[in-house]
């Protein structure tokens, strides 16, 4: 699970499509549906249920435990980024202004 996973799952719940998911990130479809099936295949349960049958009857979903995970992994980045050791990675970034923190 990176924030790649946790934005397309963020973006399946909204469009309830992993196609239209994959085009607002800018990913093909075939991209989308890998990460997908990698997630799916990684957890006990299924992370994404999805439908074929193109506008009319598919369709995708986050599932009770994909909602699970994504808060899970939301939660986790938020004690990472405030943790204190990520104001020494922050120093050492070429493209950062050593004395801001």
């Amino acid at each position: 699970m990176g924030p790649g996973k946790a934005e397309l799952l963020e973006l399946i719940r909204e469009t309830g499509s992993i196609a239209a998911a994959a085009r607002r990130m800018g990913m093909s479809y075939k991209r989308a549906w890998t990460l997908v099936a990698t997630m799916n295949q990684c957890f006990a349960q299924p992370v994404v249920t999805a439908a074929r049958g193109g506008t009319e009857r598919g369709g995708a979903e986050v599932s009770k435990v994909g909602e699970q995970i994504l808060a899970t992994y939301r939660r986790m980045m938020v004690r990472v980024e405030n943790a204190p050791e990520m104001s020494a990675l922050r120093r050492l970034l070429a493209d950062t202004d050593p004395t801001q923190d």
